[in-house]
């Protein structure tokens, strides 16, 4: 699905579904009922095994959006084949199990006008559940802008990845996404904020998280492996260690009473001067939950 209207930048829409079944309709239709009236929509189905294939699909039949199937490749190597054939100056990754508010797009691309410095342009979310009920209102977050130490050590309220639209050539001055970090959202706003650019979050709320079983965060050991791994990109930063001792901590919280082996070798790999407070409890959960079983 493509529009005709020339005066407005082109906005490449890729979403790239895996076992999304459930989620998948809800996400595209949100993408054609847009206000925005030039948007180009590719969807990818990376080896789904679920029935998403055929619901995309019927879809597409209907619409006419370029859908392509493929073995599974993983969302990194997806996005850089699917950037690679898009047309737009603007890419806007989204996730197959979310939903786009209905001006999101002509917020972000009328913001981003006359701003080359804006290598990202984002804006807030409201969680809801599996069944699309709303888990309760949005964080009500004004207008920031981040740079890359802002990123790197948390020190603003960060970009929601659902909500991410790139501009092209930020996206190529930094080779696209690296198809050996699976957590792509945190990595590419690190490389790109380094490059120069900034990520300006718009206050209002463009989509909504959907949250649900599967959901990437709930990993814990994907998490930790690609989040050290991006990190570890930026090893020669002043704080490097700093920040990578402050994450593994924040895992530590989360490990001690669902995943106890994951616990103890974060635990091995937090050097002693790094122990907080927050290390403390951690071990207090931990205990807690060996002493019962």
């Amino acid at each position: 699905m493509t529009s005709m209207n020339a005066e407005q930048p082109l906005v490449s829409v890729i979403i790239a579904s895996y076992n999304h079944a459930p989620y998948i309709e809800a996400s595209i239709r949100s993408v054609l009922a847009q206000t925005y009236g030039n948007i180009e929509l590719l969807v990818v189905d990376d080896g789904s095994t679920d029935d998403s294939v055929e619901r995309i699909r019927r879809l597409q039949q209907q619409y006419g959006f370029d859908f392509r199937v493929q073995a599974n490749q993983g969302l990194s190597r997806t996005l850089n084949d699917s950037i690679a054939r898009a047309r737009g100056d603007l890419i806007v990754s989204f996730g197959s199990d979310d939903v786009m508010l209905p001006q999101r797009l002509e917020l972000q691309v009328a913001y981003m006008q006359g701003k080359p410095e804006v290598g990202i342009c984002a804006g807030n979310i409201e969680e809801i559940d599996a069944d699309g009920q709303s888990r309760g209102a949005p964080r009500d977050l004004p207008l920031r802008r981040l740079d890359f130490e802002d990123v790197f050590l948390n020190r603003k309220p960060g970009a929601p990845a659902p909500t991410l639209m790139f501009r092209r050539e930020a996206l190529e001055r930094v080779g696209g996404f690296d198809p050996q970090i699976r957590l792509e959202d945190l990595y590419i706003q690190l490389k790109i904020t380094r490059a120069g650019y900034f990520v300006d979050i718009l206050g209002e709320v463009l989509a909504q998280y959907r949250v649900h079983g599967s959901n990437t965060y709930k990993n814990y050991r994907f998490m930790v492996e690609n989040v050290l791994k991006t990190y570890e990109q930026f090893s020669d930063h002043w704080a490097y260690s700093q920040v990578r001792g402050k994450f593994l901590n924040s895992m530590l919280l989360k490990c001690a009473r669902y995943d106890q082996a994951l616990f103890r070798q974060l635990l091995g790999e937090l050097p002693l001067h790094q122990w907080r407070g927050k290390t403390l409890r951690a071990l207090w959960r931990y205990w807690s939950v060996s002493d019962r079983s």
